[in-house]
C-alpha cells in the first residue's frame, strides 16, 4: 500500500441554519443588512443596536478528522441522520464546510444521490455524455468507451428513452456505469449498492474489488458485510461526532454492539474491552498461553494425506482481549474445541466431528436462558452458527444466580478454506424475535483451518462422486479445402 495520502479530512464541520418560522428567514436577510447601515448613526447618538441571529445552529458534523492512504479503501458508518452523507459531499467539494478542511488527490468519481448529475429530460445516451463531462472526460473519450458503458449498464433499448422513465435501478445501473469508466483516481459512494437486483449488485461488488488494486475507495453504506468485505479500515460517526475508528472489522462489531445494546433498551455506550493483543495473535500464534500437548493419531481418510506435526497451536483463547457488550447479568467464561468425544483438538482441516464447550457464570436470575455461537471469517463475516433456544423450547430452563450455564453443541464442521477463523460467543434470555443480551464476545477463540482443499471456495463439500471421461465427438466434421 502507498503511504501518500489520497484524501485527507482535517476538523472538518458543517454547521446549517435551522429558522423556526419563515418569518424568521426573511428577518436575518434584512436586519443585519439594515443595522450595519444604521450603525454609524447609532453610535453618533450614543445608541446601541446588539447582533442578533434569528437562527439556531443545527451542526451536522463537529471536527471530523481521518486520511486514506493511496489504494486504501475506507468505509463511514453510521445511523441515519448521523452525517455520513454530509461527510462525502464536504470530500466531494459539492458542498462548503462551516470549518476545516478536506483535500482529494487525483480524479474523483462519485456516486452520492441516486441520479445526480443526470438530467431527467435527457435520453440515457445524452445522460452518459452529460455525466462523463462533470466527472471530466472528453466527448472523444466518452465515444470510444460507450459500448463499454452501455454493456456494464445493460439497460438495452431504455438508452434512448428519457431518464425519468427509468426505474430507480435502472437509473442506478446507468449512473454506476459510467463513473466505473472514467478511469478515476478515488471513487467515493454513497450507499448505492443498496438499490438495484442481486445480480447487478455482485457485478459492482466484483468492480470494486478489482478497482481496488489500484485505486482509493470511500464507501458509505449500512451493510456491514459488504463494509468487511470491502475495506480495510472505516469510521462510525454518530450525531456529527467520531466515535471510532480503526480496521473495518473492529468498528463493523463496535456498531452492531452499540445498535444491538439501544434495540434492547441497554447503556447506549455497550462496553467494549480494547483488542490489545488481537493482532499480535494474528501475527504471532505462539502468543497464545499454555503448553501444547503432542499431536493426537486420529484416522484419516485414504483419500487425504497425513496432516504434517503442527509446529504451533491451531487453537487460541481471546476471551482476554475480546471486545463485549450486554446487560452484565451472565458472564462467558470458557469456551473451547474438541473432538467429538471430548479429546483435544491439535490439527484443522474441517470435516472434523467436533464440540464446542461454552460455560457461562450466571450473575442474577434469568428465565429461559439462551446460549449461541458464530463462527466467523477472518473479515468478520458470519459463516454458520447455532443456539439452544429450539432446543429447549419443549422444556425451558431456568437459571439462578451463582449457576453455571454448561452448553455444548455437537456437529461436524464444514470443509472451510485454509485460514484463520473466530468464534464468538453470546447468552440471551427471553426469545429469538424478543430478547436481552446478557453478553455478547465477539472473538471469544480464534482457529486455524489447514485445508487440503484447493478449489478456490469458502466452504467446500464432500462429493459423492467426481468423474471426468474424454469421449468421441459425434458432431458433423467440417469440411477441409482439398
Amino acid at each position: 500500500m502507498c503511504s501518500e495520502i489520497a484524501i485527507k479530512a482535517k476538523k472538518l464541520s458543517k454547521a446549517y441554519q435551522i429558522y423556526r418560522r419563515p418569518s424568521d428567514r426573511l428577518a436575518q436577510a434584512i436586519m443585519p443588512r439594515l443595522r450595519r447601515a444604521a450603525a454609524p448613526a447609532l453610535r453618533a447618538v450614543g445608541v446601541d443596536w446588539p447582533e442578533k441571529n434569528y437562527y439556531v445552529d443545527h451542526w451536522a458534523l463537529n471536527s471530523i478528522s481521518f486520511e486514506v492512504p493511496r489504494g486504501d479503501s475506507m468505509a463511514i458508518i453510521g445511523r441515519n441522520g448521523s452525517g455520513k452523507s454530509t461527510l462525502l459531499q464536504l470530500v466531494c467539494g459539492t458542498l462548503a464546510p462551516t470549518d476545516g478542511e478536506a483535500r482529494v488527490k487525483g480524479r474523483v468519481a462519485a456516486l452520492l444521490e441516486l441520479g445526480s448529475g443526470f438530467n431527467p429530460e435527457f435520453t440515457g445516451r445524452e445522460n452518459i455524455y452529460l455525466n462523463a463531462s462533470i466527472l471530466g472526460m472528453s466527448s472523444e473519450e466518452t465515444q470510444a468507451r460507450f459500448d463499454e458503458i452501455l454493456a456494464f449498464a445493460d439497460i438495452g433499448e431504455f438508452i434512448e428513452r428519457p431518464v425519468k422513465t427509468y426505474s430507480t435501478g435502472m437509473a442506478m445501473r446507468l449512473a454506476f456505469a459510467v463513473i466505473a469508466h472514467v478511469n478515476a483516481d478515488v471513487l467515493i459512494i454513497d450507499e448505492a449498492l443498496a438499490v438495484g437486483d442481486a445480480y447487478f449488485q455482485q457485478k459492482c461488488l466484483r468492480w470494486l474489488r478489482q478497482f481496488r488494486e489500484s485505486g482509493t475507495v470511500l464507501f458509505c453504506g449500512h451493510d456491514t458485510g459488504a463494509v468487511m468485505s470491502l475495506c480495510n479500515s472505516a469510521i462510525w460517526i454518530d450525531k456529527g461526532d467520531l466515535v471510532m475508528q480503526g480496521s473495518a472489522k473492529d468498528v463493523c462489531e463496535a456498531y452492531s454492539a452499540s445498535i444491538m445494546s439501544q434495540t434492547q433498551g441497554l447503556s447506549n455506550q455497550p462496553i467494549l474491552r480494547p483488542r490489545a493483543k488481537a493482532n499480535a495473535l494474528a501475527a504471532d500464534a505462539s502468543a497464545t498461553t499454555g503448553e501444547r500437548a503432542a499431536p493426537e493419531a486420529k484416522a484419516k481418510p485414504v483419500t487425504r494425506p497425513d496432516p504434517p506435526k503442527p509446529d504451533r497451536p491451531v487453537i487460541f483463547e481471546n476471551m482476554a482481549d475480546s471486545a463485549d457488550f450486554g446487560s452484565g447479568k451472565a458472564r462467558i467464561q470458557r469456551v473451547n474445541f474438541t473432538h467429538a468425544d471430548g479429546a483435544p483438538l491439535h490439527w484443522i482441516e474441517g470435516g472434523e466431528d467436533v464440540r464446542l464447550l461454552i460455560e457461562v457464570a450466571v450473575l442474577a436470575d434469568l428465565d429461559a436462558p439462551i446460549v449461541g455461537f458464530h463462527i466467523k471469517d477472518r473479515l468478520g463475516q458470519p459463516i454458520l452458527g447455532d443456539n439452544t433456544f429450539l432446543a429447549t423450547l419443549a422444556r425451558p430452563i431456568t437459571a439462578r444466580a451463582g449457576q453455571i450455564l454448561e452448553t455444548s453443541f455437537a456437529f461436524r464442521l464444514p470443509a472451510l478454506a485454509s485460514g484463520r477463523y473466530s468464534v464468538t460467543a453470546a447468552c440471551a434470555s427471553g426469545t429469538l424475535e424478543n430478547h436481552v443480551q446478557h453478553q455478547w464476545m465477539h472473538d471469544a477463540l480464534m482457529f486455524d483451518v489447514h485445508s487440503p482443499f484447493r478449489n478456490g471456495v469458502l466452504v467446500a463439500i464432500d462429493m459423492d462422486r467426481i468423474q471426468i471421461d474424454a469421449i468421441d465427438s459425434h458432431l458433423p466434421q467440417e469440411p477441409t479445402d482439398a
